[in-house]
């Protein structure tokens, strides 16, 4: 809304179409269309990042027509575009503008900076990067942050500071004007401000190495095990295909499934949709080796299984409080709330 906002003052409320790579989050094209913008799709290249030269034919072939690029970088794949220098310089030149989907930044805090990238808007999820546990159902908290172009333009009213404290200010003519929930999730805000204030520039960047040190240690012990679609050293997640499981028999899903026998929250299955079979495992800064070395044998223990017992995989959860659910079913007629069941009819 707020590079809306922006191409409409400049009078070029023509820009109408929104470029986001094909492993993007669902949110970034859910996002574009909300603003009533149309999404065009951006090919990967073989190293996992944005296909430069894919890039430039879409911008040839919408000329005046670009508003934005979304995108994140760290990418969903977990790694991090070495061309966004470019990407950025091709993208201003034809007048549109960069959104950076903040859902990885754990993986750069201290180390890089997106307004470094060439990034007008950003977002920062911080449910994912400050503390507050992702998934669940929430809380979700993402403020954002803009180059100075487009101050202007931001929601109001906006937090000022003067002699007698803090006190709302009036964002100005501009603004794209009040938003839901404006000031946020404050829970998850104060927290993340507490994680940031606690750590301090060392302490984040220390966060960040952690995380790419995790994934990286857990990417690697695994390969041999299951398939690694882009080959190269990831940033604080990385992407495995369970296209070798597959052909025994074994899906992403059953490998999931698996997991919860051991007491392990399973990966994200399925996404990015780029990648067959996905299980994308994010072990994040706070896990220790010896909880990485678990989940390790773990998995390879299940790679195993599923070579020569996939039966014991197609049936799991075994352990649990309830087997495997009818997840179709699930979707269709979901049941919220327990009830109690009716007593038996006395004589």
């Amino acid at each position: 809304m707020i590079i809306k906002a922006y191409h409409t003052h400049r009078g070029e409320g023509h820009r109408d179409i929104v470029l986001i790579p094909d492993g993007a989050h669902g949110t970034n094209p859910a996002s574009a269309t909300l603003a009533d913008y149309q999404t065009v799709e951006l090919k990967s290249n073989a190293r996992g990042g944005v296909d430069v030269e894919h890039l430039k034919q879409v911008l040839a072939a919408h000329q005046g027509k670009i508003a934005a690029l979304m995108m994140t970088n760290p990418n969903t794949l977990g790694v991090f575009d070495e061309n966004i220098v470019e990407i950025a310089k091709l993208v201003h030149e034809v007048g549109g503008q960069l959104y950076y989907d903040g859902a990885n930044a754990n993986a750069i805090m201290g180390i890089t900076r997106p307004g470094d990238m060439g990034f007008d808007v950003v977002h920062l999820n911080l449910h994912k990067t400050a503390s507050t546990p992702h998934g669940g159902g929430g809380p979700g908290a993402g403020p954002i942050g803009v180059a100075k172009h487009m101050v202007p333009f931001l929601p109001g009213p906006l937090p000022a500071k003067g002699r007698q404290g803090y006190f709302w200010e009036d964002a100005g003519p501009l603004s794209i004007g009040r938003v839901r929930a404006g000031a946020g999730n404050f829970l998850v805000l104060v927290r993340a401000y507490t994680y940031i204030r606690s750590n301090g520039p060392d302490g984040l960047r220390h966060v960040s190495n952690s995380a790419v040190l995790n994934a990286n240690y857990v990417m690697r012990a695994l390969q041999e095990y299951y398939d690694l679609p882009f080959d190269r050293t990831c940033m604080h997640e990385f992407v495995f295909s369970a296209n070798r499981q597959k052909a025994l028999g074994v899906r992403a899903l059953d490998i999931s499934k698996r997991l919860l026998d051991f007491g392990v929250h399973p990966p994200t299955n399925y996404f990015p949709l780029i990648v067959p079979e996905a299980l994308m495992i994010e072990p994040t800064e706070t896990e220790t080796k010896e909880t990485l070395d678990d989940f390790i044998a773990i998995m390879k223990q299940i790679a195993e299984e599923a070579e020569h017992q996939p039966g014991l995989l197609l049936e799991a959860p075994h352990v649990t409080v309830v087997g495997r659910l009818d997840e179709a079913l699930a979707a269709r007629k979901p049941n919220l709330r327990w009830q109690p069941e009716p007593e038996a009819a006395t004589v």
